[in-house]
């Protein structure tokens, strides 16, 4: 087949797939651990930004299929605290991605009624960086279709500790303090608890990522690399996703308790 006639036929069985998806069981909300930008580079003996360029592509794709498949909220782990040890030219280059995906993506997040958020510790981000999200933040906050988490100098240990410090701060009484009012200090206030969790790259750890909230996530790896991460990829992970039976630790059959399911 000629390359145009193998793409069709993909397309098409991409088109099968979604249709195959029961609409009524989609995960409210999916996170995702991008990995894999460096191994997808070296197998191509290529610089290491050739793979975080790469990577903006499956951003792209998982962004907008996520919108069109009517997903609630879809977190991305994009740049852990952990990161910052990485050589000075490399975290430069990924700040300067992340400014273009913004500029370059903006229409198309409004076009697609995307709202646009930053978890983590946005202030240790440089300011030409900050400006640039805020820009973001912004222009789609009053969007109401997908929620689009990118996390940014996050740790999911530091969040647990910033949500700790933002209880002492403001006096409240430990006797008061519960799992429900402990999680509406987390970044994710307000937010359903992510009920699919996605790997990619093959790697079997969380990586320090939403400790508090993946608590009762569904957990799906793929050695797919993130730069060849596609609509495809996120569709199969779904469609696991809705073979499986989730009990919250009780048995079959029984419904979740209100203080597993917020939001």
């Amino acid at each position: 087949m000629s390359d145009l006639t193998e793409l069709a036929a993909q397309e098409s069985d991409d088109e099968r797939l979604v249709e195959s998806l029961d609409r009524s069981r989609l995960p409210r909300h999916v996170a995702i651990i991008m990995d894999g930008n460096g191994r997808w580079a070296r197998k191509r003996r290529l610089p290491r930004v050739a793979g975080h360029r790469a990577g903006v592509e499956a951003v792209r794709d998982t962004v907008e299929t996520s919108a069109r498949l009517g997903l609630e909220v879809l977190t991305l782990y994009a740049f852990s605290q952990e990161n910052w040890k990485r050589p000075r030219t490399e975290v430069a280059i990924l700040m300067e991605l992340l400014k273009e995906y913004v500029r370059r993506e903006l229409d198309t997040l409004l076009k697609n009624n995307i709202r646009f958020q930053v978890i983590g510790r946005m202030s240790d981000l440089a300011d030409p960086v900050r400006k640039e999200l805020t820009r973001g933040l912004e222009a789609t906050a009053g969007c109401t279709g997908l929620l689009f988490n990118i996390a940014l100098s996050y740790g999911g240990r530091a969040e647990i500790v910033d949500a700790c410090r933002e209880l002492l701060r403001e006096g409240t009484p430990p006797e008061e303090v519960d799992e429900t009012t402990f999680a509406s200090r987390l970044y994710t206030a307000g937010l359903p608890d992510p009920d699919l969790l996605i790997r990619t790259s093959g790697e079997m750890r969380v990586s320090n990522f939403l400790l508090w909230q993946i608590a009762y996530a569904e957990i799906w790896v793929t050695p797919t690399l993130w730069p060849d991460f596609r609509k495809r990829d996120l569709v199969l992970a779904i469609l696991d996703y809705q073979r499986r039976e989730r009990r919250y630790g009780g048995l079959s059959h029984e419904k979740p308790s209100a203080a597993l399911v917020r939001g």
